[in-house]
């Protein structure tokens, strides 16, 4: 991670951490750096989440491009992996996101995509950061001809809900399905995309208003699908997270199913019909126990990456394996997309029902999951929390009393000021009760903030 490029992307609250300034130097940087110093032509791709600030940010990085003599296309309201998905198939330079994800509406961020559709390196992260804080030569502005424009690219979504339309292989006609889109970017793709493969959607969370996004709805507040699908005939839902690259599930007794259990039933899926390349799921450190037992029980091998899908995807590319995700449900289909795509996974998942024959809870009867707590604590350095020995000490205590019925788990947030300590264990009170033991040494340390 750099020092203001997390693991998805340049994040923080909107003119705080994150400001108009910031989105203009960094779309000059991207128009002078894919142009290989306006040698040749650039054109960058951008799409937005439905925060407030979202409309500030598109404007002052429209500006710094179209200054430094690239075109930039807007997407407008729009998701990630839309916008990973037309910068792949366009030809365009690079592209980048608005959002902050499943973060709350005042924070805002700028995910940049490469023209593979891929989140940009390591190497690319040092150059922009080292132009953001000065340590590099000014950008020119261009002049004359050579200043770029904004083109309105409402089509590039249109082009992207086709696509994702086009992937299905069955009717889902009859199907009620619910669909909670966070108030964010999910409410322009979601419901067209159902409505055409002929599903009877009932759509909530709709509604965006610049503040809503992930307020009480979404992936991130799953209880409220849960509850509308347990009080309804509908017989699965999908919820998604603010820029929809991941998504969560419910069975229609609104019993949650993660990313986890989707990586589950897609891969036998694939393994069922010989399309399971490497025969192997990509996953990350946070995947539960329960996960690698069934897949040991089916057959199938995994492999672990660090969190975060950019690892997971690094991975699936270096080995040609076609399958992986997170347990948050971001769930990468390498055959279709480079990036987690929620609304694609919903419409994945539905495929394996319809050609199973059977319900989302049926599917999942042989599925145990192992009880697992995850306690985010919000610290006031998360690498002195990482890092201090009594913290460590406590950690180890922990592994040992767990032996190999359990594990913990403690790794700083890549976007929030937050380290995560991740208990799984046998029992749900023994979870809590070790992840208690560490926190507590933690904010004996000083470590935790009030």
């Amino acid at each position: 991670m750099g020092k203001y490029f997390g693991t998805d992307g340049y994040r923080g609250e909107a003119n705080v951490d994150l400001t108009a300034d910031d989105a203009f130097r960094v779309g000059k940087f991207l128009a002078y750096y894919f142009s290989e110093g306006g040698k040749k032509e650039c054109r960058i791709v951008i799409g937005k989440d439905t925060r407030r600030s979202s409309y500030m940010f598109e404007y002052a990085l429209s500006a710094g491009i179209t200054a430094a003599g690239a075109d930039a296309y807007l997407m407008h309201v729009t998701t990630t992996p839309s916008v990973s998905f037309i910068a792949r198939v366009e030809d365009f330079s690079c592209g980048v996101m608005i959002s902050a994800s499943h973060n709350p509406f005042y924070d805002n961020g700028l995910k940049v995509i490469n023209g593979n559709g891929e989140k940009v390196s390591d190497d690319f992260i040092e150059e922009i950061e080292a132009y953001l804080d000065g340590k590099t030569e000014e950008i020119p502005l261009a002049k004359g001809e050579k200043i770029g424009r904004t083109v309105d690219f409402f089509a590039g979504r249109n082009r992207y809900i086709g696509y994702l339309i086009s992937l299905a292989t069955h009717s889902f006609k009859g199907r009620k399905v619910a669909l909670d889109c966070a108030n964010g970017s999910a409410s322009s793709v979601a419901k067209a995309v159902f409505d055409a493969l002929g599903a009877d959607t009932h759509v909530l969370s709709n509604t965006p208003n610049g503040y809503n996004i992930n307020e009480n709805c979404g992936s991130t507040h799953i209880e409220v699908l849960q509850d509308y699908v347990r009080n309804s005939d509908c017989e699965i839902g999908f919820a998604y997270d603010g820029d929809a690259d991941r998504c969560l599930a419910v069975d229609s007794e609104g019993n949650l199913v993660d990313g986890d259990m989707i990586l589950y039933l897609c891969g036998k899926n694939l393994k069922k019909k010989g399309q399971l390349q490497g025969n192997t799921i990509v996953t990350t450190v946070m995947s539960n126990f329960g996960l690698y037992k069934i897949l040991e029980a089916e057959g199938i091998s995994y492999e672990k990456t660090k969190v975060g899908d950019r690892y997971v995807y690094e991975n699936m590319a270096e080995n040609n394996y076609d399958l992986g995700g997170e347990q948050s449900g971001h769930i990468i289909f390498m055959r279709h997309a480079t990036t987690g795509d929620g609304i694609l996974t919903s419409i994945k998942l539905m495929e394996v029902l319809l050609e199973e024959k059977k319900s989302l809870k049926d599917c999942l009867s042989d599925y145990r999951k192992f009880p697992q707590v995850l306690e985010n604590v919000r610290v006031t350095d998360k690498a002195l929390a990482e890092n201090n020995p009594a913290v460590q000490s406590a950690v180890k205590k922990v592994e040992e009393k767990l032996g190999d019925t359990g594990r913990i788990l403690l790794r700083a947030s890549g976007t929030e000021p937050l380290i995560r300590v991740m208990v799984e264990a046998e029992k749900e009170e023994l979870c809590r009760e070790y992840a208690e033991e560490v926190i507590a040494v933690m904010k004996k340390e000083g470590l935790v903030l009030s």
